[in-house]
């Protein structure tokens, strides 16, 4: 780091800053595919592979998990519409200092590369969105069904992470009241995700990054894509030092899963929450918009996250998910 860069006070974010060269493609990773149907007869061995594919890599991928396909269509459509609207309508509903909800447009500046990923998204916190959601007039059904979808994915989040919390030692429903949706403390994110077309004059220009190479803040991050709108790579831990990067091939049809720091810390680096970024497509690939969304199953602002075996001392999940987001929207 140079003079002027910030003292990161987490490990994760020193590691971080050091994490913005191209690197090289790594082909022999598997990020693998888990069914999760028939989930409460074959929980054990579904807990075994979860346990497995986060061990080895920190991804996975959910096939049968309960959300419809047409649902998650629908969510991508009413995304759509969101970004859609012109700036100055998304303008009145924008990224409040600290609260992870609304939008913002190219703010978010990782560690890793120091400039802004060429993005735009929209944060839904649900109890910190008053003021923040667009009109009924602007928008049409759009809260009622991003408050429905949001929903649907924190239930699949609960069901994932009960079963790192019977292989972690304790009470399975313990990650379900860490991330109470009716508490005020709740700060579990839905975030809807623009990736802007790529200029012709930006084409062949490699180095920037659609988003920054980065771990996640939280415990576990669903992820929904589109088929033909790649451009996710993971570094295990492993591969960290030589920067190898593996390509996590996108479809409609499963969820990308990744451990998240908070989930880390809380298994005593048991599980490892593995550095992932968003490249630019390469000269022959698909040019325009990329669109994902997100759902971070972050601990409650008053969860105490700590290990079985207590490697690390305690801290707020509302301490630790503050030094983060302070790390990643300087002007927020």
């Amino acid at each position: 780091m140079n003079e002027h860069s910030p003292a990161y006070t987490l490990d994760e974010l020193k590691l971080e800053s050091r994490m913005g060269a191209i690197g090289t493609e790594a082909t022999n990773r598997e990020v693998r595919r888990i069914d999760l149907s028939d989930f409460e007869h074959r929980r054990a061995q579904i807990a075994e592979q979860l346990w497995r594919a986060s061990v080895d890599v920190g991804f996975f991928q959910l096939e049968h998990h309960g959300i419809d396909l047409a649902r998650v269509r629908r969510a991508f459509a009413d995304a759509e519409r969101f970004f859609a609207l012109p700036a100055s309508v998304k303008a009145q509903y924008p990224l409040k200092k600290g609260s992870n909800a609304g939008w913002e447009s190219l703010a978010q500046v990782r560690p890793s590369t120091g400039t802004p990923d060429q993005k735009e998204s929209y944060q839904i916190t649900l109890p910190r969105m008053d003021g923040l959601w667009p009109s009924e007039d602007e928008l049409p059904g759009f809260r009622a069904a991003m408050l429905d979808f949001e929903h649907q994915c924190w239930a699949l989040g609960m069901r994932v992470l009960s079963c790192f919390a019977d292989k972690l030692g304790f009470e399975r429903d313990f990650f379900t009241h860490a991330h109470d949706p009716a508490a005020d403390d709740y700060q579990s994110t839905l975030r809807l995700l623009h990736y802007y077309a790529i200029p012709p004059e930006f084409k062949d220009k490699l180095e920037l990054w659609r988003a920054g190479a980065h771990t996640d803040f939280d415990c576990l991050t669903l992820l929904f894509q589109r088929d033909g709108q790649g451009g996710l790579q993971v570094c295990p831990g492993k591969e960290v030092e030589g920067q190898a990067w593996t390509s996590v091939e996108p479809s409609s049809e499963v969820i990308t899963c990744n451990i998240g720091d908070m989930l880390m810390r809380w298994s005593d680096d048991q599980l490892p929450s593995n550095f992932h970024r968003v490249r630019n497509p390469l000269p022959h690939e698909y040019q325009g918009a990329r669109y994902s969304i997100a759902f971070f199953c972050q601990a409650n602002r008053n969860a105490v996250i700590q290990g079985p075996a207590a490697k690390y001392p305690p801290i707020s999940a509302g301490d630790y998910l503050q030094q983060r987001i302070a790390a990643n929207f300087a002007k927020y």
